[in-house]
């Protein structure tokens, strides 16, 4: 168990944005939430917040909806994009219960205005909950259509100042192919920007890796579903792959 599991050591990172698909959220389930697994995410991330980093976390919606795939059976494109913007709004809110539940200030941040359950997202304002302890859930992507949480995670890093994106997946990192399909595959522990870009490595999108490019943001991957992974990637602990 790393330093930040234990709630002891100094974190490497001041400042982290957790990337976390909606795949994280069900866990052995199909579809929808698993509140066994959110739980234990929610667990982990208070170990950071003890350690002495400051986390936000970006939400995507995939094990709820999916808009680009509903597109693909016919629904308008925009407003299946939309759509699943309004998932993501369902897991944050999820992992804000289950983060207060065990006395974590939290706030959630949403790019599309409903202020009955969330705060619009404010960037200073973002920040000052960051300063003062609390971890702050962005919810909604970009507010735009066409643009994935990859690329919202990507840019809410470089809005609040972070040192870096984890990006929270259920393999070891990133790999030479696909280690579902290949046995012989083999994780890189390291690559370039332009590497993950122009071999397509799955990594992220190709516009948010050229915006953590553009803007010198290291990106690591790792997988979610080993536990104290989440506090060992913040402690520096060498997992998965880091893409600088």
């Amino acid at each position: 168990m790393s330093d930040c599991a234990k709630g002891s050591g100094a974190a490497a990172y001041g400042r982290v944005l957790l990337k976390l698909s909606g795949a994280a959220f069900k866990g052995p389930e199909v579809f929808g939430l698993h509140w066994g697994t959110v739980n234990g995410i929610a667990a982990e991330l208070k170990e950071v917040v003890r350690s002495g980093a400051a986390i936000a976390v970006v939400v995507g919606g995939g094990n709820i909806w999916r808009g680009k795939e509903a597109a693909e059976q016919g629904m308008e494109r925009t407003a299946a994009d939309y759509a699943g913007m309004i998932a993501t709004i369902i897991n944050a809110l999820a992992l804000q219960e289950a983060l207060e539940s065990i006395d974590v200030d939290t706030r959630v941040q949403t790019a599309i205005e409903m202020r009955e359950v969330a705060e619009p997202f404010i960037r200073r304002r973002a920040t000052r909950h960051l300063e003062k302890g609390r971890i702050v859930i962005f919810g909604a992507g970009t507010g735009n259509p066409y643009f994935t949480s990859d690329t919202a995670g990507v840019l809410r890093a470089i809005e609040i100042g972070a040192d870096v994106i984890m990006k929270a997946t259920d393999v070891d990192g990133v790999y030479d192919s696909d280690p579902q399909s290949n046995p012989d595959a083999t994780m890189l522990a390291e690559l370039t920007y332009l590497d993950a870009l122009n071999q397509s490595l799955g990594v992220m999108d190709a516009t948010a890796i050229s915006l953590a490019k553009d803007n010198n943001l290291p990106i690591i991957v790792f997988n979610l579903n080993k536990t104290g992974n989440i506090c060992r990637a913040v402690a520096g602990e060498k997992i998965g792959t880091l893409v600088s």
